[in-house]
């Protein structure tokens, strides 16, 4: 790394009644603390600033005002001009002029978003006493790029400028809230670690096969369940922890024990690992080649054949601040404007971080997050309010934010197009597993799924369809039958499995052998066989089963009664039956079964059930062994033993007949219990559309409460805004 770029760079915050807390920093910050510092102000556009001399007088540092192209340097302080914009640039400051009509309302996030990309890990900022939440969206940009972020405690604050340290610290992004006069210090620490030689990181090495690194990361997946109702043991280890391990390097916590009895003894901290496990990177048109494949290949196939009464509906899970949710509903807007007849529009966009929610629902991002927005698009579709933009109510109407889980909570359904990208990153192989046939069960067939360009649908081409494997969209397939809802992972748990030990090859070997000897006798003297579960479904075929087992007719269906060749149907049902009530071995000797050249054969039939599996049902191994017509079958078919048997012929014609209607009763039995089954599927479908009609009541809910909280944050304002005016005539 270029040295003069290599150490930390501090912004610092402030607004209104932050003087004094400057003063304090700087009074007890060293000579040489091995850190640059460059100072946010709100200033008056219009007016001189004594800032410089003011902190000339307390800091040990030399200060200076920032100008464009100014090369940062260790040991100073730079502060921010009136009428201006401050950003950074490869180590130099970048300065926008401005003017009283274009004042920026934000440059406090502008120049943490700027420095967070500039510096990614030795970003620190520092938000000080001062009015409104200026600052919440740049202390999330340097901790989604690994920097540390401190706020003033609020029994530090000056009265009535507790806003900005306020609000971040509300927004649970904030690493350190302690008072000002202890910044100076923390800061130093912060830095000796970052500086430190490789005795701590050696002990933060942590090896994943190491039993004492997995019982705390077992622990540390209980506390996280308890504290914020989720489990994170799905998600990807070294992702997990890698932000374990930044929170220990905050906490000054050497062994990973320590910081797991801290965890459990300050809540808080279990509170912030949650915020930090969250922090995911998101930008407008992130990947914009993605996005312009998006509204070229997909969103005119959402369109097609939909009019004023149809909808079209969209859903984005894991939407963070919402500059994806955004970047589609103009793409969306985009296309909606060049049709003559356009449907209803609803992007349903769903989180775990209520913040992440405020901010998106809020709309308003600073022009530094803006680059991948073209002017065009800025011009059309943003609001420009002092340096940020907000996004037009026209896109903001179309989306629809509420909090909710993928891994927890039930899915929405029916929709036309899910966008979740760079979420399954974070996740491990077996949640991914379970997420992909969520999002399939969400989507109508056809609709388009839409991931990030290092995700993929792994094993599930059965459900997906290449649409542009380049750009990651899928298009859902229509399985042809009633998809049901899948299974939910609230109470996943990691396992671990035993690596095997090392000087064990030969028994290996020899385990290895005897599987393989094993399994080649089974296939080639073995009985056919099958195994079933309680419901009379069947999970694995052998070979050679042909002879007593067919397909139906009509839909493809597993059921082993359904399959079962004419005269063997009764028998098994019978003999399964016995195994399962019983629990025992039940057979059937010489039962009947037709062979497809009308050839009669015997078979005899076996049913043992098979060791329970835990948390799954019984299993049961049934058996088709054929048998040879015996002496007595002989005799007993030969002409002499025929002579007397016409009260015999008789009777076994009659059972013959006994047997076919109970045969043909026991199949409309089945067929009344299949409808009956088909009807229990239509309630289930019924209850799974209910409860994602109730997802979208509580979506909605949360936007009305959304709006609620604009407009008393408008009325707050306003109120303000008559205070100052009610002084200003005072004076």
């Amino acid at each position: 790394m270029n040295p003069d770029i290599s150490f930390p760079v501090v912004g610092v915050g402030a607004s209104a009644g932050g003087i004094q807390a400057l003063e304090s920093l700087f009074r007890t910050m060293p000579a040489n603390p091995g850190m640059s510092f460059v100072v946010i102000m709100h200033l008056a556009p219009d007016r001189k600033s004594l800032l410089t001399d003011i902190l000339g007088h307390h800091a040990k540092m030399s200060v200076e005002v920032a100008r464009d192209g100014l090369r940062l340097e260790k040991d100073k302080i730079y502060v921010i001009p009136p009428a201006a914009v401050l950003t950074i640039a490869s180590g130099r400051l970048r300065l926008i002029a401005t003017d009283v009509a274009h004042h920026e309302r934000s440059p406090i996030d502008v120049f943490f978003s700027a420095l967070a990309r500039d510096r990614g890990e030795s970003a620190i900022g520092v938000v000080l006493s001062g009015s409104g939440s200026d600052g919440v969206l740049g202390i999330k940009a340097i901790k989604e790029h690994g920097g540390v972020t401190m706020a003033q405690a609020s029994d530090a604050s000056g009265p009535g400028f507790g806003g900005m340290p306020g609000s971040a610290i509300a927004s649970g992004l904030v690493d350190f809230a302690i008072p000002v006069d202890a910044m100076a210090e923390k800061l130093v620490e912060i830095i000796r670690d970052l500086n430190e030689p490789d005795d701590l990181a050696s002990d933060r090495r942590m090896n994943d096969d190491d039993g004492v690194v997995l019982e705390a990361r077992q622990a540390i997946y209980s506390i996280l369940r308890d504290a914020a109702g989720h489990d994170f043991s799905g998600y990807k280890t070294k992702t997990f922890m890698r932000r374990v391990r930044r929170r220990m390097h905050i906490q000054q916590c050497v062994k990973i024990a320590d910081y797991v009895r801290r965890l459990r003894e300050v809540p808080e901290e279990a509170t912030a690992l949650f915020r930090d496990l969250l922090i995911n990177v998101t930008s407008f048109f992130r990947d914009s080649d993605a996005f312009n494949a998006l509204r070229e290949r997909a969103v005119p196939r959402l369109f097609e054949g939909k009019g004023a009464a149809d909808s079209v509906r969209v859903w984005v899970p894991g939407c963070s601040t919402g500059e994806e949710v955004y970047s589609i509903a103009i793409i969306l807007r985009e296309h909606m404007d060049g049709l003559k007849v356009a449907p209803r529009v609803t992007i349903f966009a769903t989180d775990i971080d209520d913040a992440a929610l405020t901010i998106a629902r809020a709309a308003r991002y600073p022009a530094a997050l803006m680059d991948a927005v073209s002017d065009q698009r800025r011009r059309r579709f943003f609001t420009a309010e002092s340096g940020s933009y907000v996004v037009v109510k026209a896109v903001r109407d179309l989306c629809v934010f509420s909090p909710h889980s993928i891994l927890r909570d039930p899915p929405f359904s029916h929709m036309d197009l899910v966008s979740c990208r760079n979420l399954l990153i974070y996740l491990g192989a077996d949640v991914q597993r379970e997420v992909i046939p969520i999002f399939h069960y969400s989507l109508r067939a056809g609709g388009i799924l839409f991931l990030g360009m290092s995700e993929s649908i792994g094993q599930f081409s059965d459900l997906f369809a290449p649409l542009d494997k380049k750009h990651c969209l899928f298009e859902a397939r229509d399985p042809g039958r009633r998809v049901r809802m899948p299974h939910f992972m609230a109470g996943l748990h990691a396992l671990a499995f035993p690596a095997p030990a090392s000087g064990k090859t030969s028994a290996g070997s020899a385990s290895q052998l005897r599987r393989t000897v094993e399994s080649r006798i089974a296939e080639g003297f073995a009985p056919p066989h099958v195994v079933v579960n309680e419901d009379g479904d069947i999970i694995h075929f052998s070979a050679r089963t042909g002879k007593y087992l067919e397909a139906a007719p009509g839909a493809p269906d597993r059921q082993i009664f359904a399959m079962a060749r004419k005269g063997l149907r009764l028998d098994l049902r019978s003999v399964l039956r016995e195994a399962m009530e019983t629990r025992r071995t039940a057979t059937r000797q010489n039962v009947k079964v037709e062979a497809d050249n009308d050839h009669t054969e015997l078979v005899s039939l076996t049913a043992e059930p098979l060791l329970d599996r835990e948390g799954g049902k019984a299993l049961f191994l049934i058996l088709f062994q054929a048998r040879e017509p015996s002496t007595a079958d002989t005799m007993s078919t030969s002409p002499t033993a025929r002579e007397p048997a016409g009260d015999a012929v008789r009777l076994e014609r009659e059972l013959f007949e006994t047997r076919e209607r109970l045969q043909a009763t026991i199949e409309e039995y089945e067929t009344a219990l299949e409808e009956l089954k088909s009807a229990n599927e239509e309630l289930i479908s019924m209850n799974e559309e209910t409860q994602s009609t109730n997802e979208e009541l509580e979506s909605s809910k949360e936007e009305l409460q959304s709006l609620n909280e604009e407009m008393r944050t408008v009325n707050h304002e306003l109120e303000s805004k008559i205070d100052e005016l009610d002084r200003a005539n005072n004076d």
